[in-house]
């Protein structure tokens, strides 16, 4: 199955964008494209490679052109020459790798500059020295070479909704290089990082340059503007948090999604970046109800859980236009919320939701060894659920596991706190790997104060973070009467409809909480479903997460099918169900 974007793919320059908007240089240049591939028995370079590859789609992926699945005794290697960077003496060359699952060891020249682990964070490798023996010799082609390993489910690493032997909920597992690898080169003297907090109450925006290269007393100058007029100025010394006021002051909100833009000069480096002023919180409304606020106003959070999984690029999505359907999409239909789910997206998807204007509940990816019935199924049931302190039971007996996974956390949280979207931070969800929830919380909020908390979606709460969560398939959901004292309800996953669209289905299987072979009566049950909820929301329901988007391979449960091509339901019959809860959630 193949997407339109997929169909329209250049495999010489696929996603050709720059992939980094909130910290962005003129001086870069993409690596995406053809590479050759080899897979090994062992960690030693092939005597051979296997035959091309394309970049960013990992090999499982059918637009990666291999279509073969890297086992967890096996390596997979890469390689590609790329011409020498036009750095200025003394400058940096800089390779960046958006996500590579799971452990990799990358090269350069022979030389190794690195190596990391977890399949679904950014990093970055200073290749200047590496470089060096030819770095004058423009006509130089270098050797760039990345060796992967992949343990998926075998494994107590970050692996989300992937599993070696798919089927149901659970996907098929890629591996390798699946985001944007690109090139940069940066002056002596360079922004190495910047860390953007809106303070609304105070029309300021607090900026920290963070800088690599500098000297006592430099400072970076940090302009502000709104369109065309500058709106804010100010000189910021290296790793100081400093506030600039703006002279204007707009507010961020799906409705009005304004974007200020930010230049930040530092010695010979210029980056550009943007910015959105907004506040976040939970408060209670006229009615004495628990809501979510936004900008110091109940706000409704309705929407969608998204997996992010494209049937030709799996977790890549196929072009820059496929990431802006679905959100705009979404958006269309009325839903406010898109709940990233088990997964990050490249750092352009969260761009097109702040750009585009809608609210994102934000994941950390889950890991940890084989789920058990007792964490993730008997809580379903409403039997008391197991403490999770008792780390075996929750597939997480291992220390490095969980040591791997709080570091996750704080990077998580560095790499997309800039993203005015994003609104709520989820842990854990229905106990996959889950841990110390309260004390991960708390960890959450020390690292991003200005964003709400939901410590466990799901069933296994243990009370702490700013959202009781609920998930609830095949039963009605109906507000508990013990409310969760100051934090809000949400029923963070519900519905699950499932509906089998001929010629754009995935597979033979066919996995939902109900079924139904009728369009019509998908419909009616979609429209009965939301009547109850709607009482419930005006009861205090504080937001609404429906599984889901689209399909995912034997999950036909989605809004859209798998290739984005069929809208299951009518638009004018979902926007009325939308406009209800919304509604519903701030009458009064």
């Amino acid at each position: 199955m193949t997407t339109r974007w997929g169909r329209e793919l250049d495999p010489d320059a696929p996603l050709p964008e720059h992939p980094r908007p909130q910290l962005e240089r003129p001086s870069w240049s993409s690596l995406n494209g053809r590479w050759e591939h080899a897979f090994t028995a062992s960690g030693e370079r092939p005597a051979a490679y296997d035959g091309p590859i394309t970049v960013p789609f990992s090999p499982e992926a059918p637009l990666s052109g291999v279509e073969r699945q890297l086992q967890p005794d096996e390596w997979l290697w890469y390689r590609r020459t790329f011409p020498t960077p036009p750095v200025v003496d003394g400058g940096r060359v800089l390779l960046h790798l958006g996500a590579v699952d799971q452990s990799c060891t990358v090269w350069v020249d022979g030389h190794e500059v690195g190596g990391h682990t977890g399949g679904y964070l950014p990093f970055t490798l200073d290749v200047t020295d590496a470089l060096a023996a030819r770095r004058h010799d423009a006509t130089a082609e270098h050797v760039l070479e990345v060796r992967v390993r992949d343990l998926s489910d075998t494994s107590w690493h970050a692996r989300g909704k992937q599993k070696l032997r798919r089927g149901n909920i659970w996907y098929t597992a890629q591996s390798g290089i699946w985001q944007t690898v690109w090139l940069e080169w940066v002056p002596p003297r360079h922004v190495e990082r910047l860390v953007l907090v809106p303070h609304l109450d105070a029309g300021a925006l607090e900026v920290t340059v963070h800088a690599q290269g500098g000297h006592r007393g430099a400072t970076a100058t940090v302009v502000v503007r709104s369109g065309e007029q500058e709106v804010g100025r100010a000189e910021v010394a290296p790793g100081v948090a400093t506030r600039v006021a703006l002279a204007q002051v707009r507010p961020w909100s799906p409705e009005d999604p304004h974007l200020y833009d930010l230049e930040v000069t530092f010695g010979e480096d210029r980056v550009t970046s943007y910015a959105g002023l907004r506040s976040v919180a939970v408060g209670t409304d006229a009615r004495g109800h628990r809501r979510l606020l936004l900008n110091g106003a109940p706000y409704p959070h309705v929407g969608v859980l998204d997996q992010g999984y494209w049937p030709d690029g799996l977790l890549t999505p196929p072009g820059d236009a496929a990431m802006v359907h679905d959100i705009t999409s979404m958006k269309d239909l009325g839903f406010t919320v898109l709940r990233k789910h088990a997964k990050l997206e490249p750092a352009r998807w969260y761009a097109h939701c702040d750009r585009i204007g809608v609210l994102v509940w934000q994941d950390v990816v889950n890991g940890g060894t084989t789920y058990r019935g007792i964490t993730t199924r008997r809580p379903a049931s409403r039997l008391p659920p197991v403490p999770d302190r008792l780390f075996p039971v929750y597939g997480r007996g291992h220390r490095a596991g969980r040591a791997e996974f709080l570091s996750e956390v704080e990077a998580t949280v560095a790499t997309l706190g800039n993203a005015p979207s994003v609104v709520v931070w989820t842990p854990f969800n229905e106990g996959w790997g889950q841990f110390s929830s309260r004390a991960v919380a708390r960890l959450v909020r020390r690292l991003d104060p200005t964003r709400l908390v939901m410590a466990t979606s799901g069933w296994v709460d243990h009370g702490g973070g700013d959202l009781r969560s609920f998930h609830r398939y095949g039963k009605p959901f109906r507000m508990p009467a013990h409310r969760g004292g100051r934090r809000a309800v949400v029923l963070s996953e519900y519905g699950g409809y499932s509906h089998r669209v001929e010629d754009h289905q995935w597979g033979p299987r066919m996995f939902g909480y109900r079924k139904f072979k009728v369009r019509k009566r998908l419909q009616r049950a979609f429209v009965q479903l939301h009547d109850a909820l709607v009482t419930e929301a005006a009861r205090g329901l504080s937001a609404t997460v429906y599984t889901q988007l689209s399909d995912v391979e034997d999950e036909l449960n989605g809004l859209w099918t798998y290739d984005r091509e069929v809208l299951k339901l009518d638009a004018e019959v979902v926007r009325e169900v939308t406009a209800r809860l919304r509604a519903a959630m701030t009458a009064g």
